[in-house]
Formats: C-alpha cells, sequence, structure tokens
C-alpha cells in the first residue's frame, strides 16, 4: 500500500563556503609527545610501509623498463 505525504514542510539550509567561513582557533600541538600504539597497530604500520616501498619500486622498475633504460 502506497501513502502520499500532504504535510511537507521545507527546511532551509544556509550553505557557506569554507573560504568564507569565520577562521577558527587552532589546536597547539607543543608538548604532545607520541602515540602509545598496540603491537597490532605497529605490525599494520609496517605492513603497509613494506606495501608502498614495493609499490613504489614496482613503479620506478616500469618506467625505467618504458624508457628503454634496462634494456628489452
Amino acid at each position: 500500500m502506497v501513502t502520499m505525504q500532504t504535510n511537507y514542510s521545507r527546511e532551509m539550509f544556509e550553505v557557506v563556503h569554507p573560504l568564507d567561513d569565520q577562521l577558527e582557533e587552532k589546536r597547539s600541538t607543543q608538548g604532545l609527545g607520541p602515540i602509545p600504539m598496540t603491537p597490532g597497530v605497529k605490525i599494520s604500520l609496517m605492513v603497509l610501509r613494506g606495501y608502498l616501498s614495493i609499490m613504489t619500486l614496482m613503479l620506478i622498475y616500469h618506467v625505467l623498463h618504458l624508457s628503454g633504460i634496462l634494456g628489452k
């Protein structure tokens, strides 16, 4: 069964561009130490670092191969 909405209230929202918005006070990071990490987080970050390193090396190899520096 389909019902129709007869009472429709129209809400108006004001959209403000970020460059026109009022500036906010930034928080200071002075005096903050390193964030404590669990072993799982450390392992995940090491795996991510390894993955990004391998992808970077593969990209460099591909570019060098396409440029003909490595030969055919």
